[in-house]
């Protein structure tokens, strides 16, 4: 079959099964398995596929039907510009994430000390690394699995991170200029209502923010004064319906200038503040 062919019928089998990004996914997977790029792919329609490559196509396509996610299958994701490996073990990163990371950017300076708690995949405390020189960034994790695979990404990347295990606060030492974190924020009786690709694939201890989705927000906005200099933030990726109550927690917790900022659809992403310590 050529490369046209069978991405043709790749994407119609995906259509099929109901997969909602059918024809990226689709592409993602021929690209992965071939190398092909998009200006070869469309240059020479007529280019024919080896037969190893078109059975290793088939696989992954199989695997992606029954709603194993794309990321899964390729083992990498991209975030801030750069790849990341991924695992069953965290959570996959998404673009949403990004607002939480570009935000931190505008405030931190060369020196300063960065905690990302829940770090996962490294995603955020990698690409504050990378991206901003002079940084002494940690990532804690409860996860002994998780942070393997952060100190992958880390050394991949040329990330200096230091990575601790730790449940929540439980092992982390000295003051920071920022706590940043993407927390589990969905409530446990919505996980079942989530897309297969997540409930099924991503880890449950990633997503369950327990009875109410705040469970984490609640020792964050508690527990990470302690842990902050005066005038530290402390930025946070919310659920879109979670802002007022997010808020009022950082408020009540003695943070000032607490503010929500949107993602690029519009809706509610992150809640940050500044620690004023009375």
């Amino acid at each position: 079959m050529t490369y046209q062919e069978i991405y043709r019928e790749a994407c119609e089998l995906l259509e099929n099964a109901g997969i909602v990004d059918a024809r990226t996914d689709a592409w993602i997977l021929l690209e992965y398995v071939t190398g092909v790029s998009r200006t070869l792919f469309y240059v020479e329609p007529g280019r024919e596929l080896a037969d190893d490559a078109a059975q290793e196509y088939k696989r992954l396509l199989a695997q992606r039907v029954k709603r194993i996610p794309v990321q899964h299958l390729t083992g990498e994701q991209e975030f801030m510009g750069m790849t990341f490996q991924v695992n069953p073990s965290v959570l996959v990163p998404r673009q949403d994430t990004e607002v939480l990371v570009e935000l931190a950017e505008k405030v931190l300076r060369p020196g300063m000390r960065v905690l990302d708690m829940c770090t996962g995949s490294g995603c955020i405390g990698v690409s504050l690394a990378v991206r901003n020189q002079g940084l002494a960034v940690t990532g804690a994790d409860i996860s002994g699995d998780a942070l393997d695979l952060a100190e992958k990404n880390a050394e991949n990347l040329g990330a200096d991170v230091k990575f601790v295990q730790s449940d929540m606060f439980s092992e982390i030492e000295g003051n920071y200029d920022m706590i940043i974190s993407n927390p589990p924020y969905i409530p446990t009786a919505e996980i079942e209502r989530l897309e297969t690709e997540v409930k099924l694939h991503d880890p449950f201890g990633a997503l369950d923010g327990r009875e109410d989705g705040l469970h984490f927000y609640r020792i964050l906005a508690e527990e990470g004064p302690a842990h902050l200099k005066q005038g530290g933030y402390l930025m946070l990726e919310i659920g879109h319906d979670q802002s007022a109550a997010v808020e009022k927690l950082l408020k009540e917790n003695g943070f000032i200038e607490v503010r929500t900022e949107k993602d690029l659809a519009g809706l509610d992403r992150v809640v940050a503040g500044v620690y004023n310590r009375q």
